[in-house]
């Protein structure tokens, strides 16, 4: 895809999230144990009561806060009043412990930032090579220095055909690696990679457009997620 056009989808499917969802009620006041951060990975379907925390307090069978909007950004400073969900790092609330944190970010600072074009400026802004610093790895200590153990989670890949994000697959498998060095510097952070999750050629992980997860998508992220844990915690807690 040229690079004006990139653009130009960028700025609608920005739109589209915005207008189509927002951010999510936390569904206890008081918080919980688990909570999820993050874009719209995290937010698709959320309308419908199918996104991934949806998913997760299925499979755990407790109750997981949801603090995800779409279009959030890791890095975001524009003063727009009552946007601070789009921040990531400001979606979480403050006062409250938590056991885990599920998060994801970064994607749409690459993608709608620089179009996946020239962002090696913006990727070491994310995280730096070996994920000691950086937006992402500065969030991840803070949570740990609150007590909650981290699941910062990849993003789904193109499946080959139609998706406009094809042309971000070097920047996913770069955002991984560096998620990957950033975990193996912490036994309480754990990178969940997305990268084999959809099989080639298979557009049924995908909403229509080809880049948020459908509904398919988002209980296979969330069935992972939920695994994860239960395999960190055991039988008897979350």
């Amino acid at each position: 895809m040229p690079h004006f056009l990139s653009r130009i989808f960028c700025v609608f499917c920005a739109l589209l999230a915005l207008s189509g969802c927002g951010e999510r009620a936390a569904k206890s006041p008081a918080g919980g144990g688990i909570l999820v951060m993050g874009d719209s990975l995290m937010a698709w379907n959320g309308t419908s009561q199918r996104a991934v925390s949806d998913v997760m307090e299925k499979h755990l069978q407790v109750e997981v806060t949801d603090r995800s909007v779409s279009a959030a950004r890791m890095i975001y400073r524009l003063p727009v009043s009552g946007a601070a969900g789009l921040s990531i790092p400001k979606q979480l609330p403050k006062g409250h412990d938590w056991d885990w944190v599920v998060l994801n970010g970064g994607g749409n600072d690459l993608w709608l930032g620089c179009g996946c074009t020239a962002c090696r400026r913006k990727m070491d802004r994310l995280s730096s090579r070996d994920g000691s610093t950086g937006a992402i790895p500065d969030l991840v200590q803070q949570l740990r220095s609150q007590g909650a153990k981290v699941i910062y989670t990849g993003y789904l890949r193109s499946p080959g055909r139609g998706s406009p994000i094809e042309y971000c697959k070097d920047e996913g498998e770069e955002l991984d690696r560096r998620a990957t060095q950033m975990a193996a510097r912490d036994e309480g952070v754990y990178f969940l990679s997305l990268a084999d999750l959809v099989p080639h050629g298979d557009r049924s992980f995908h909403a229509f457009d080809m880049i948020h997860p459908s509904i398919k998508g988002s209980s296979a992220i969330g069935a992972r997620i939920a695994e994860l844990i239960k395999t960190e915690t055991g039988p008897d807690s979350p």
